[in-house]
């Protein structure tokens, strides 16, 4: 009898052995899974990436616009949802821009109503490039 419970004996020692090195193995095979690099993480002091030298009217405000506003002051929704604010047009983003009321409306500053209304702040990226287009002069480029 005991020499058939001589290979179970066996067998529960080395898995109280191997049982913490495989354990510790997993641990770190999950921990090290985890773990990924990005740059907005590493180096948070350049904008997360987001590039404002390069601003234009037609490459980079018209998209952002067009995601984030026309919804409600596109020059058929305007007058219904928009308060009659048609931003679909260069001539219309400008006139907010030149009464100061852009800039403090995506911002989400005292004073101004926030855009978009009932909707959670543009990213940072977005209001930065905004800001930097309206103090190059809001340029129709």
């Amino acid at each position: 009898m005991l020499k058939q419970l001589k290979p179970v004996f066996t067998v529960v020692l080395n898995f109280r052995i191997a049982f913490p090195f495989l354990l510790l193995i997993m641990v770190m095979a999950a921990v090290s899974s985890c773990y990924y690099d990005n740059e907005e993480d590493l180096f948070p002091e350049n904008g997360g990436g987001c590039d404002t030298t390069q601003v234009t009217y037609s490459l980079s405000i018209v998209p952002i616009i067009h995601d984030n506003c026309l919804s409600c002051h596109g020059n058929t929704a305007a007058p219904i949802f928009g308060s009659n604010i048609k931003l679909e047009d260069y001539s219309g983003i400008k006139a907010k821009v030149d009464e100061h009321r852009l800039l403090g409306a995506i911002s989400h500053q005292s004073g101004y109503v926030a855009m978009p209304l009932n909707d959670s702040k543009l990213d940072d990226c977005k209001i930065n490039t905004i800001r930097a287009w309206i103090n190059a002069g809001a340029p129709d480029n």
